[in-house]
């Protein structure tokens, strides 16, 4: 394991993108969402999150963009339905402790496996999530895995531009791109 940290996180981002818990290929690199396979840094950049394409080893600029990057539980696996439902329920009460100290505007679930586990309902929508979860908005979003083949890139690019507007029209936050040096 290469000194890997799951957590991409500051106080006050305005998203945090929530995944279900760390793939091997993570623990083995160090960066989060770096499985060639897996489309989270293309959908960010095509959703307007960011204003170029970061790579896994570029995750930590995120924050730059107000964004973050957490999972439910921090254990590896290679695949997200190797983690059983009762470790989300175990998982939960730490998991709600870092989204209220870390308090983001909103907690963006990647697929609904996670959420569904930790509050026992099981059918839970896409899209904005309401009553929120840990004091915060939450938002389920598909998940941009490559084994999530439910879902074509132009429909996650979609559903994560939707939150990008919410976030944009809501006007309270800091979504923006990094400040541009100017030459001259």
């Amino acid at each position: 394991m290469v000194g890997y940290r799951p957590d991409v996180l500051a106080r006050g981002l305005d998203v945090v993108f929530c995944g279900v818990n760390p793939a091997t290929t993570a623990a083995v690199d160090g960066h989060n969402f770096s499985n060639r396979s897996n489309r989270f840094w293309s959908v960010l950049h095509l959703a307007g999150f960011t204003d170029t394409r970061l790579l896994p080893i570029d995750e930590r600029r995120l924050l730059d963009y107000g964004c973050g990057i957490t999972a439910v539980v921090t254990r590896p696996s290679r695949r997200a339905s190797d983690v059983p439902a009762e470790e989300f329920r175990v998982a939960r009460p730490q998991f709600e402790a870092k989204m209220r100290r870390y308090a983001p505007r909103v907690v963006a679930f990647l697929g609904k496996r996670a959420l569904t586990a930790m509050t026992g309902q099981p059918r839970i929508g896409w899209g904005r999530y309401s009553p929120g979860f840990a004091g915060t908005a939450a938002w389920v979003l598909p998940n941009p895995s490559g084994l999530n083949r439910a879902f074509a890139l132009d429909d996650l690019v979609h559903s994560y531009s939707e939150l990008r507007c919410a976030l944009e029209q809501s006007g309270s936050g800091r979504l923006h791109s990094p400040p541009r040096v100017e030459s001259g």
